[in-house]
């Protein structure tokens, strides 16, 4: 063993399956855990306010989890990663600096300097995968080129093989010196100072062990109904893990083991055929960074050139904060965007439909929906974003066909099938037969009134006509089809 390391966290807020921190503690006599906290940041694309209130517990959790363990975490603040890991190890002497790799186009820049200088200092300085099941440099078409389509992408993945056998959790690590200061996390500045978020922590416990209860809740119940239940807003059919994934806290290569196992312990078709479903959303997720790796410029700007000059609406300033706001008129739009301010995490299902409605019956600009979902998702992650707003666009990767349009009526009717999840999220309508309740505006004016629910004032008349918007966007897609 030689000398003393540095550990520096940043997407992996774990300790089992961690391969820096293992890298570490396998070479090092002396190991520092550290967080720094880049208040002006590499990348435009900072946590947004969602993200910063899961950062703070994550960090809390990750704390306390190395306290457990007689370590400590030492947390820097400032405008610079560079200059504060110098400064670490000018305080500590460390000769190793560990990280695990991030994938986000400013971050790699970043990391590239930071490395350099590291080593330009004498320093040895060592990145692991803990992110993926495959870099995204490891996955190529035939011809050596990246992939567009996710099918063929995936098929790719899985002849690499999904199957690594996760490290478990150190069991105590090296005490780290009372003298080196750390930042208190309150001073951070992470939670918001009008307390939106008071909701967020009866959803949510960010940190290693809530994501391990997830994972364990999920295949304990919704799992072996996945394949159907994943699509229904109404229900608990997920797995609640994104948030989790994003910041590290849980690694695919654990819950493909775990979720495995579960499949092979119980061995009937139906669930295996459950499992393999929930582990392809994974494959998703890869998808998303192989992308974000090989495509960067597909954070703000369309991944298909022809879309650079789609003819989207000028003036949308209003119907953008009613859509934001949960006050479209049309209630599955609106009961996802609620979901989306009060619990900071919002349904996969419902998040193609309200992206549709945006893009395609308001035609918005993609661009300002990944905005907003990056400031109120929990779970805001830049490569499943940018994939998730490309594909709903149409001017993404495996988007054909790149016109299609989700009608919340009839999405409604076929996943809200007793109106449960509208009702949860639009209280003003809950007394309205499902009939009327997916489409309040074709309630008869005497139902309305029995029911004591005035549409303009109690709840609002929808924004557009969702046919004749259909046909506008359709209109202005060929155009684009045509080039």
């Amino acid at each position: 063993m030689s000398d003393t390391a540095i550990v520096w966290f940043r997407q992996d807020l774990r300790l089992s399956d961690n391969p820096a921190l293992s890298a570490a503690l396998a070479n090092h006599q002396r190991v520092i855990p550290v967080y720094i906290l880049e208040q002006k940041g590499a990348s435009e694309w900072r946590d947004g306010a969602a993200s910063r209130w899961w950062l703070h517990h994550s960090l809390k959790a990750l704390a306390r989890s190395l306290r457990e363990l007689g370590s400590r975490l030492i947390v820097r603040s400032g405008d610079q990663s560079q200059r504060l890991l110098h400064e670490l190890v000018s305080e500590t002497g460390a000769t190793h600096v560990y990280w695990n790799r991030l994938y986000e186009p400013d971050h790699i820049a970043r990391d590239k300097a930071i490395k350099k200088s590291l080593i330009d200092q004498g320093l040895a300085v060592n990145s692991s995968n803990s992110k993926l099941m495959h870099e995204p440099w490891e996955i190529t078409k035939a011809d050596g080129g990246p992939f567009r389509v996710f099918t063929p992408f995936w098929k790719a993945c899985t002849r690499l093989g999904l199957d690594r056998n996760p490290d478990a959790a150190p069991e105590r690590m090296p005490a780290v010196s009372t003298r080196l200061k750390s930042t208190r996390l309150e001073s951070l500045g992470l939670l918001p100072e009008i307390r939106w978020d008071y909701a967020f922590a009866s959803h949510w416990q960010p940190g290693e062990h809530g994501a391990e209860q997830n994972l364990e809740a999920f295949l304990d119940d919704a799992a072996i109904h996945y394949d159907e239940d994943r699509n229904r807003p109404d229900l608990a059919g997920t797995s609640m893990l994104s948030p989790h994934l994003h910041f590290g806290e849980i690694s695919p290569a654990q819950i493909i083991a775990r979720t495995s196992m579960v499949a092979s312990i119980d061995g009937q078709p139906g669930v295996v055929t459950n499992i393999e479903a929930f582990i392809r959303e994974l494959g998703w997720r890869e998808f998303a960074y192989h992308l974000l790796y090989h495509y960067p410029h597909t954070i703000d700007t369309p991944l298909y050139e022809r879309f650079n000059d789609f003819p989207w609406e000028k003036d949308y300033s209003e119907n953008l904060r009613a859509w934001q706001q949960g006050l479209t008129g049309v209630p599955l739009v609106d009961a996802g965007m609620r979901q989306l301010w009060q619990t900071g995490w919002m349904h996969n299902r419902v998040r193609m439909i309200v992206a549709s409605f945006l893009t395609k019956n308001l035609l918005i600009p993609w661009q300002q929906g990944a905005r907003w979902f990056w400031d109120t998702l929990v779970d805001a992650d830049l490569a499943s974003n940018t994939l998730g707003w490309q594909w709903t666009a149409g001017c993404g990767a495996d988007a054909a066909p790149f016109f299609r349009i989700f009608n919340p009526v009839t999405q409604a009717q076929k996943f809200d099938p007793d109106g449960a999840y509208i009702r949860k999220w639009i209280p003003e309508i809950e007394a309205l037969p499902e009939k009327y309740l997916y489409q309040p505006w074709a309630a008869p004016a005497q139902t309305l009134k029995q029911q004591s629910i005035r549409l303009g004032e109690d709840y609002p008349e929808p924004l557009v006509d969702l046919k004749a918007t259909r046909e506008r966007a359709l209109e202005r897609y060929k155009s684009v089809k045509k080039s």
